[in-house]
């Protein structure tokens, strides 16, 4: 009797070690996935402001636009990827050695009525289990502004996992086809 007690307890302390253990790593990888989202938003907010700052962004050619063209050294036209830029000559790429991205995902910028917004990509799955394109979705109407500021939606740990990025002032109003006309214009 006693040998089937022992048996007993064994397998319950066993298998409450491997229970905290996977709450455990559950835990830590969701924090460490989160705290790395608001570091790259940070980081990918300081690049943007950099380059408006020496380039003029102007806009971007979508929607929604990935962000895989900060480790460009050097082009021949006004766009870098999908950025529209007024000063294309005063780039001083790359600002990354690799593009970041979140569980193999890129970033993206987002164009919204309210601006142009740095986000976690498409399909990507934030701390809070939803998914941005599925639970979250980042059209053009989107009010990313408010939804930063919950845990609940677009934030993490009261840390926002998006960063409005600052463009040319009346350049979203321009057409995609007045835009080329527009840069040739000396800002």
């Amino acid at each position: 009797m006693n040998r089937h007690l022992y048996k007993i307890m064994l397998m319950g302390g066993l298998i409450f070690i491997l229970s905290i253990t996977i709450v455990n790593v559950w835990y830590r990888g969701r924090q460490s996935m989160g705290q790395q989202m608001v570091h790259d938003i940070q980081q990918l907010h300081d690049i943007f402001t950099r380059i408006h700052e020496q380039c003029t962004i102007l806009g971007f050619d979508y929607q929604k636009n990935p962000i895989n063209f900060l480790n460009v050294v050097q082009f021949t036209s006004s766009e870098v990827g999908p950025m529209n830029l007024a000063h294309p000559h005063k780039w001083q790429g790359p600002y990354m050695q690799d593009n970041p991205h979140v569980q193999g995902l890129e970033y993206q910028i987002v164009r919204t009525k309210k601006g142009y917004f740095i986000t976690p990509g498409q399909g990507v799955t934030l701390p809070n289990r939803k998914v941005i394109g599925r639970d979250i979705n980042l059209d053009e109407h989107a009010d990313i502004e408010t939804l930063m500021v919950s845990d609940e939606q677009l934030a993490f740990d009261g840390h926002p996992l998006a960063a409005k990025i600052t463009v040319h002032e009346g350049v979203e109003k321009i057409n995609n086809a007045a835009l080329k006309e527009y840069m040739q214009t000396d800002l």
